[in-house]
């Protein structure tokens, strides 16, 4: 994602943290998704979820489905979708995504037209999509460069490590922090990701 690296080297050209941060864990692999309704639908799948569980659902999906598209899922039972590891209210909300995209209530190719509230004000009046489902959509499926999901656990969780803060901060807290990162936010917040997941993987910060 050109965007990506070239917000990714003007975040650790200009930021000690942001720096550091590259330096202790590499650069982070591309997260691009393709738009439409199956990367959309995958992160609702993916909400409040571990990685590893949201990643046997989707394949548990793709396998039943066959390919995963708005008339496929109309096309399957609740009560098969449930089988396929969907729970109660993501059933639904898959069922209201796919009815919504069918019928062009929700046009998905269009919200590239949108700017950024835009897209997420419209994202946001489909059941099963809150401000997180939206922006991660926006950053990852329709590549916009400056979205800050200061409400993501994982992501405060990394900006305290990170910035060597007493506690985990809030999303009022996490929406400053933020500012210091503009326009390159969605850079930023990847490395975090990033940052947080090698943390874990040997156990330090590198503060």
């Amino acid at each position: 994602m050109a965007t990506g690296i070239r917000g990714l080297k003007a975040l650790v050209d200009k930021d000690a943290a942001m720096a550091r941060a590259y330096r202790l864990a590499g650069r982070p692999a591309s997260r691009k998704r393709p738009p439409g309704f199956a990367s959309l639908l995958r992160i609702i799948v993916n909400q409040q979820v571990s990685t590893h569980a949201g990643r046997a659902i989707w394949q548990k999906l793709e396998i039943g489905l066959g390919v995963v598209t708005p008339e496929t899922v109309l096309a399957t039972s609740p009560r098969k979708l449930k089988g396929l590891g969907l729970s109660r209210a993501k059933t639904r909300y898959a069922r209201e995504l796919a009815e919504r995209v069918a019928s062009v209530d929700l046009d998905l190719d269009g919200l590239g037209e949108l700017d950024d509230d835009g897209i997420r004000e419209t994202l946001t009046r489909v059941p099963g999509i809150g401000p997180w489902t939206a922006e991660i959509y926006m950053m990852f499926a329709l590549g916009r460069p400056d979205v800050w999901p200061a409400g993501d656990l994982a992501l405060a969780q990394a900006t305290k490590q990170l910035l060597g803060l007493r506690s985990r901060p809030t999303p009022g807290e996490m929406a400053e922090i933020g500012d210091a990162w503009r326009p390159w936010r969605t850079a930023a917040a990847i490395m975090l990701w990033h940052y947080y997941a090698h943390a874990g993987r040997t156990g330090g910060t590198g503060n």
